[in-house]
């Protein structure tokens, strides 16, 4: 996971919203999640030359500004 999604300033108002989020981070802890086997080699692309080269011909290519 990218360390900047993480990384956000939260501001909780009342007792209800406190008490929501301490449950919600206890459920996130005993629910894990399952472990995950890549099947395919998995890279990232980096850079906006990288990103358009990575793009070129695909069904994306008018998705990206020039």
């Amino acid at each position: 996971m990218a360390t900047q999604s993480i990384l956000k300033s939260v501001n909780i108002k009342g007792r209800k919203g406190v008490r929501d989020l301490v449950n919600a981070l206890e459920q996130s802890e005993k629910n894990r999640g399952k472990e995950v086997t890549m099947s395919r080699t998995v890279y990232e692309v980096k850079g906006k030359e990288a990103i358009k080269d990575f793009f070129n011909g695909h069904a994306f290519k008018g998705l990206l500004h020039e």
